[in-house]
């Protein structure tokens, strides 16, 4: 689902790009209120539960949304991502893909990061069909631990049974977990093409993926709210006083959440 962008007078390509994304994005809001309202009530529920909620983006940029919303101003302090280098391009782009690839490689993330039992876990993946991903879901499952999908459901059901990312298995994110918010990316991430240029351009799924990732915490934050509860949000490093804000979430939540 790519847009050919003609050449013309300066900027026209950027306009595309960014009607398409933000058409994208309107699609969430109009097609996913009731998922993103399940999803909030439950990132609600664990936070007035002192409990973490957990996120994993297994592979690649999926690995961003998992910083997000970490640390983040205006964020949640009670999020504990999964950043794992084995599954981030920091540790490699060629290797990552081949690691998320990997039946198994889930379970010793899931492991190392002490998710189990009554837990909460964010799976944020577009293609929602590789091992690792699909492994974290069903793991989770295994652990009573309750999931929330940020996943394309048209992705899934477009690729192939045999595709080389596909989990032995076949099964897709969407069919997995809990709640699932679908994030709308499309066939192949790029939305453009450009005469003369084989491949398409500009990608959308970091946008989509970070929006409906912080549309589910803002919805959480009002749920909160609406039970009287004011939940600790971090306060930007750089503006007055952020340090002496966030000093007493690092001196709570250090030892709990692991990358802090």
């Amino acid at each position: 689902m790519t847009t050919r962008a003609e050449g013309g007078r300066e900027g026209r390509l950027a306009r595309e790009y960014m009607g398409r994304v933000t058409s994208l994005m309107e699609r969430i809001l109009d097609e996913e209120d009731e998922p993103l309202r399940r999803a909030a009530l439950a990132v609600a529920d664990a936070v007035a539960e002192d409990r973490l909620v957990y996120v994993f983006g297994p592979g690649g940029h999926s690995a961003m949304s998992s910083e997000e919303v970490f640390f983040r101003a205006g964020g949640l302090v009670a999020v504990s991502p999964l950043l794992d280098t084995g599954v981030m391009l920091v540790g490699g782009a060629v290797r990552s893909t081949a690691i998320e690839r990997t039946p198994g490689y889930a379970k010793a993330v899931l492991d190392d990061f002490g998710v189990g039992d009554g837990d909460l876990l964010v799976i944020v993946n577009a293609y929602g069909i590789n091992a690792c991903t699909i492994d974290a879901a069903l793991l989770s499952k295994e652990r009573g631990t309750r999931t929330i999908a940020v996943t394309s459901r048209s992705l899934q059901a477009e690729l192939p049974q045999g595709h080389p990312s596909r989990h032995p298995s076949g099964k897709n994110l969407a069919d997995i977990a809990d709640i699932v918010v679908d994030c709308k990316v499309p066939m192949g991430d790029a939305l453009l093409t450009v005469p003369g240029v084989r491949q398409a351009v500009g990608p959308s799924s970091s946008y989509l993926n970070a929006l409906a990732l912080n549309l589910i915490m803002l919805g959480a934050v009002e749920e909160l709210a609406r039970r009287g509860i004011d939940p600790a949000i971090w306060q930007s490093a750089n503006s007055p006083g952020g340090d002496e804000a966030n000093a007493a979430h690092v001196e709570r939540y250090r030892g709990r959440v692991k990358r802090l």
